[in-house]
């Protein structure tokens, strides 16, 4: 049933106004010109707040020689941040019926990842996950909630698999309360373990039916959440290098970062939409790994941007750690970004050996990069240039083979 459907007058005669609390029943996934909405939009740009502040205190770990627990603490909050988003977003591709009691739970999930962001600055400083882990409890229960009212007017598979993910997502509370009364050694066993279950919710959900999520749709509400993330990139290089320049007066030492991490922000996007991906998505086991995957792509983006950072503290005598270990804040996320946007999504549409290794090959080469100095952010965003500017030629030259190939082809 679409949202246009559902508002439909009862008789040719007699319009009805909507009814606010209508049946939440699954949507089409053929549906024609499915789009992202504008609550989605806005539940996308709030998440974005959350991953903010993740970035911000990665930043300060990594400046302070703590990038071990960093790194560590950054993949605890951003899988929750990141769950919360993915399992919203194909919710509701699948079942965005736009009523009022739809917009209402969906606002109780933002202002969850609010709290959730709150609470990340005591969750890296003190190892305090109460706030983390009550804005999950409310993004999760308000989540549990949707199911449940999708259960409610489901026949069947349908309903079954609705509970299933009400169940599952009840249960995993449960588990994640440990974040908060066990000893501070076991919250990472507990972060494991825990993350392992709620990536099996979905695979024991959909066992026996699957969710009607639209492919298109889907791609691009993943794809407007590469560029928010990428954005806020841009945007903690900016405020980085406005601070160094403001206290320090001198910038000189920061162009090669500021220009370095403007050409590596500008590739990963490139790369990154150039592939029509939705049209990759034709089942539920590709599309489970590919958004799956993602948590990668979105991690390593926004690391990207807390990298730039420390290398402009770096830079200018904020940071106190080696410049190789700053360089490596930027060149290493960079490498993942690279690896990982292959592995989930380019290589499914290169030709040819030398089209496939064009971004295996600049990752590697980035790595290298950490290992010249001063030059090296900038190095690195002149080999991710490179990659693009090696895929557009190469695919230029393959589409002008197949031409001339069509060209001389017998006919009929």
């Amino acid at each position: 049933m679409t949202p246009s459907s559902a508002s439909a007058p009862a008789s040719p005669g007699a319009p009805q106004p909507p009814n606010p609390l209508r049946r939440l029943t699954a949507r089409g996934r053929h549906e024609a010109h499915r789009v992202a909405s504008p609550l989605e939009l806005f539940f996308d740009l709030c998440f974005v707040v959350a991953i903010a502040q993740a970035g911000v205190q990665l930043v300060h770990a990594v400046a302070e020689g703590h990038a071990g627990r960093g790194i560590l603490d950054y993949a605890m909050a951003f899988f929750a941040i990141w769950w919360a988003w993915m399992n919203f977003s194909w919710f509701a591709s699948a079942y965005d019926n736009d009523d009022a009691l739809y917009r209402i739970v969906t606002l109780v999930q933002i202002a969850g990842v609010l709290v959730l962001a709150a609470g990340i600055s005591r969750a890296f400083s003190h190892h305090d996950f109460l706030l983390v882990w009550l804005g999950y409890v409310i993004m999760r229960l308000a989540m549990a909630a949707q199911w449940l009212r999708a259960a409610g007017s489901a026949p069947g598979a349908v309903r079954t698999m609705a509970l299933r993910y009400a169940g599952g997502v009840l249960l995993c509370q449960v588990g994640w309360a440990g974040l908060v009364v066990l000893p501070e050694p076991a919250r990472p066993w507990v972060f494991l373990v825990m993350a392992a279950l709620e990536l099996c919710v979905p695979l024991y959900a959909e066992k026996d039916h699957e969710t009607s999520w639209h492919p298109h749709h889907i791609a691009e509400r993943y794809g407007l959440f590469t560029i928010i993330v990428l954005g806020e990139t841009i945007a903690a290089a900016t405020v980085a290098v406005k601070s160094a320049v403001d206290e320090h007066g001198s910038t000189g030492e920061l162009l090669p970062i500021a220009g370095g991490g403007l050409l590596i922000v500008f590739s990963a996007w490139w790369i990154y939409f150039v592939v029509p991906i939705h049209g990759h998505l034709r089942s539920s086991g590709r599309a489970f790994i590919w958004g799956y995957g993602h948590y990668l792509v979105f991690a390593s983006a926004a690391a990207i941007g807390a990298g730039l950072e420390v290398a402009v503290e770096q830079a200018v005598g904020k940071a106190h750690i080696s410049t190789l270990s700053a360089s490596a804040a930027v060149t290493l996320p960079t490498a993942l970004y690279l690896l990982t946007v292959w592995t989930l999504h380019s290589r499914h549409f290169k030709v040819g050996i030398a089209q496939q290794l064009v971004l295996p090959v600049a990752a590697l080469l980035v790595i290298c990069c950490t290992f010249l100095g001063e030059w090296a952010v900038l190095s690195a965003g002149l080999v991710a240039s490179a990659a693009v500017a090696a895929g557009v030629l190469l695919t230029a030259r393959g589409a002008g083979r197949q031409r001339r190939a069509d060209a001389t082809a017998p006919a009929g």
